[in-house]
């Protein structure tokens, strides 16, 4: 007799962020937020894939994902910035680091 197996019509995991991730996201946010350029955010949870995307208008393409795909965490990095046109900014596996790409972004010239 075979036995049961346990759950056999269990969803996929999903792919999220951890808490200390979305810290690090968030504290980066929060800066561009009070310099008033950006507006939104929206967090994805997939299968493969977590994204945060970053929205300078509620109604308009994200200027900004960021992706976490741990499938790539041995190969290119599972830590991923995106732009607006779709080309990877920064790729690595140290998020506070990935996170720098959008930080130079940030500081201007002062008049």
């Amino acid at each position: 007799m075979n036995a049961p197996t346990p759950f056999p019509n269990a969803a996929p995991t999903q792919i999220a962020f951890h808490r200390t991730e979305l810290n690090a996201i968030l504290s980066v946010y929060g800066r561009f937020v009070a310099a008033g350029e950006w507006r939104d955010y929206g967090i994805s949870h997939l299968k493969e894939v977590a994204i945060f995307s970053v929205f300078r208008r509620t109604a308009e393409h994200p200027m900004y994902r960021i992706e976490k795909r741990p499938s790539l965490r041995l190969k290119q990095g599972q830590y991923v910035v995106i732009g607006m046109e779709g080309r990877i900014l920064k790729r690595g596996n140290d998020l506070r680091q990935v996170l720098r790409v959008l930080e130079r972004k940030l500081m201007r010239p002062i008049d």
